[in-house]
């Protein structure tokens, strides 16, 4: 919450389409820790028996997780798109990186996502039916054996992580060349006839973004990695989904490790912008002087 607050004051130095970027990826990292860790593996746990494992509820809330793992994951292939339009094409770059072109990705790549997982609520039965309710859920057998559901897991799978993934890399590699063809060429302009090479603003206003952008983009493929490799090991190699109860099979381990990440990348950008970006710090500092000078002058 500190971080949306922070960044939506709008005082990091960034431009208006990145903090519109940067604020939507924060909302859904916030989202993925209250709904998929604090209530479904968090709660699930401890308190077994609630409202939350009603039928209809746990589809939902089903649906939902997978709604918002999908927008936090191609929200950051948004706006990896975003900067290297930004960097790579100067003529698109007036048109595209805009604020009202930002808003409207956020809000498809939203739409798309809550749509795409619309159906996942269907996938669930209840186990038990007490006094008429249906408590608990179960994935329905159909859905391994239908055409139909088995083609929509696997386009699912082949968009998020898959198609995710790779398009990160691919952008990022466009990026990192455009950069040192760029740099290269300025580099020769900026040495003067002296032999003495000048200063260069812009290289260091956009060796900052470039940072951040790197940093951001290379935790979601460092940390999605495990959950990449579990998925082509279950999809191709045909491992064992899961091991029931053998918590120490290999198998059961990757496939946990994997989810784990995935939720930990959630937590991983507030702490990139603190290592990254001087003005945010300086922000969290004033944040967090601002009620405690107010505690010191109740006291005087």
């Amino acid at each position: 919450m500190t971080v949306i607050v922070i960044l939506a004051r709008g005082r990091c130095g960034l431009s208006r389409c990145i903090t519109y970027y940067l604020v939507s990826m924060a909302v859904s990292d916030l989202l993925v820790i209250i709904t998929v860790v604090l209530i479904n593996r968090i709660v699930g746990i401890y308190f077994p028996v609630s409202f939350l494992f009603n039928t209809q509820v746990c589809s939902v809330s089903n649906a939902l997780n997978y709604a918002i793992m999908d927008s936090s994951a191609w929200l950051t292939v948004a706006f990896t798109f975003d900067r290297c339009i930004a960097i790579c094409c100067q003529k698109l770059k007036i048109k595209y990186c805009t604020e009202k072109t930002a808003a409207w990705v956020i809000g498809t790549v939203c739409t798309l996502s809550c749509l795409k997982n619309i159906f996942r609520y269907f996938i669930m039965e209840p186990t038990h039916i007490i006094d008429n309710i249906p408590w608990f859920c179960v994935i329905k057998s159909i859905f391994y054996t239908s055409p139909a559901w088995v083609a929509y897991e696997w386009i699912y799978s082949l968009l998020t992580p898959c198609a995710a993934f790779f398009l990160i890399l691919l952008l990022n590699a466009l990026t990192v060349r455009h950069i040192l063809l760029a740099s290269q060429a300025r580099r020769r302009l900026a040495v003067n006839s002296n032999g003495e090479t000048q200063s260069d603003p812009e290289m260091e206003k956009r060796r900052k973004s470039i940072v951040l952008l790197f940093c951001i983009s290379g935790s979601f493929i460092l940390l999605y990695l495990v959950f990449l490799i579990n998925f082509l090991l279950i999809r191709i190699a045909k491992f064992s989904y899961f091991s029931g109860s053998n918590y120490s099979d290999s198998n059961f381990i990757l496939e946990q490790s994997g989810y784990m990440l995935v939720h930990m990348s959630s937590c991983i950008n507030p702490f990139i912008y603190g290592g990254t970006q001087r003005k945010f710090r300086e922000e969290f500092k004033n944040g967090v002087k601002y009620p405690l000078s107010l505690i010191v002058k109740l006291f005087k």
